[in-house]
């Protein structure tokens, strides 16, 4: 191996062996704790406006329109399910971390709710720790499920003054590997045995339609996730050529064929859908809607579906209103008979999946001897120039990656 000491330093905030900006880190490091960054939410009614504040700081929402989201949160009681999930998943990957022998302790800071994740890098600071590895609650490449969290890494140094005192690498997205892949696996295999016990006379290769959910986000957000490259006539290249939907919807697509190919040997319909759009109607998202997908099933022969939230971690405000209530209410209204399964939340091998991408960084794992479970992985240590920009904000400092 070369003594990355002596090579160019072309990644901001990163330990020494991620300071150069390889693709995969192939030698150990030493880390001193994990940081377990989320997206926050609301722990009560008086903390629902703030919350979406934050969440919407410098777009312009009217307040009125905050409003209307926060009617979701407030049929919940104010309370978004989702700390109480990362509290869970911390506390279960401190468990699974201890039963392996690992003395590695799990912070927990969130981007737009306490605890916040300056609060969290202060913490590792006043406990004496120099060099984290952040693991985000999102499995997926695209600004707001990744490059979004590395610029939360740069803020919070920013805001705390430890650049140059706290280092912090992140693991790879981890949308192909099996400790994510293999819970929807088990959840589609069981929901298509459930809806066949539900109508015994069901044809899943005909009457049933698999529904793979993720969030949506804008089109031009989604064509710039993965690297690009920026050529001297202005041109951005996408350096895989996903296409149009960019690395974003080409990973969904990759891990529900193989969901579907491991979950049922039957050639059973399915398709990948959207949910949870925000942005003004003349702003193109990603598409179908779930709700528009629903409605179109009945004229196709199907009488049940299951609905998949794969592009979700756990069971947060997102699945359990737009699914829970909306989705399932609009199956309801179409005559179809629907089942939404669940997220990996803290099933086993979700948490022993993440402990061992953990294991990938501390152990300098060679590529080849990582697992991924589609052609696009493993996805990259260390993100790549270019990757993942907001196209309404540009590129902010971030860490974790080649700038920009």
């Amino acid at each position: 191996m070369s003594d990355t000491t002596s090579e160019p330093i072309l990644v901001r905030g990163a330990t020494p062996a991620a300071a150069s900006g390889p693709e995969h880190v192939e030698v150990p490091v030493a880390y001193d704790a994990i940081l377990l960054a989320g997206f926050g939410g609301p722990e009560g009614q008086d903390d629902v406006i703030p919350f979406l504040r934050n969440v919407t700081r410098g777009r312009g929402i009217p307040e009125e329109r905050l409003e209307e989201v926060a009617h979701h949160y407030r049929h919940f009681g104010g309370v978004s399910p989702i700390n109480a999930q990362n509290r869970a998943l911390k506390k279960a990957l401190e468990v699974e971390l201890a039963n392996r022998g690992i003395d590695l302790p799990v912070l927990w800071g969130n981007r737009n709710w306490a605890p916040y994740m300056s609060e969290a890098v202060a913490e590792a600071k006043e406990r004496g720790f120099t060099d984290l590895l952040a693991i985000a609650t999102s499995a997926y490449s695209s600004f707001s499920s990744c490059r979004q969290y590395r610029e939360d890494y740069a803020a919070a140094l920013d805001a705390t003054g430890l650049e140059g005192e706290l280092r912090i690498d992140k693991v790879r997205q981890f949308f192909d590997h099996p400790g994510f892949v293999m819970p929807f696996v088990k959840a589609v295999h069981d929901g298509l045995d459930e809806l066949r016990e539900r109508m015994p006379d069901l044809d899943v290769t005909s009457e049933v339609e698999v529904l793979f959910s993720t969030h949506s986000i804008p089109m031009a957000d989604a064509e710039r996730s993965g690297p690009h490259e920026r050529h001297d006539d202005g041109t951005v290249v996408d350096v895989h050529e996903f296409g149009p939907g960019g690395a974003y919807e080409a990973q969904h697509l990759a891990v529900a064929e193989v969901v579907m190919a491991a979950a049922t040997d039957e050639d059973v319909p399915w398709q990948l859908v959207y949910q949870s759009r925000s942005g003004p109607p003349t702003q193109p998202w990603l598409e179908p809607d779930i709700n528009d997908a629903i409605a179109e099933l009945p004229a196709r022969g199907r009488r049940a579906l299951l609905i998949v939230p794969l592009g979700f971690v756990s069971d947060h405000m997102e699945v359990m209103w737009d699914l829970d209530n909306e989705a399932l209410e609009t199956s309801e209204e179409h005559g179809l008979v629907a089942l939404r399964v669940a997220t990996p939340g803290t099933d086993p091998l979700y948490v022993s999946g993440l402990v061992d991408l953990v294991l990938e960084r501390v152990n300098g794992v060679p590529t080849e001897d990582r697992p991924s479970m589609t052609a696009l992985g493993p996805w990259y240590d260390v993100c790549r120039p270019g990757c993942c920009e907001n196209v309404r904000a540009g590129f902010k400092p971030a860490l974790a990656g080649v700038a920009p």
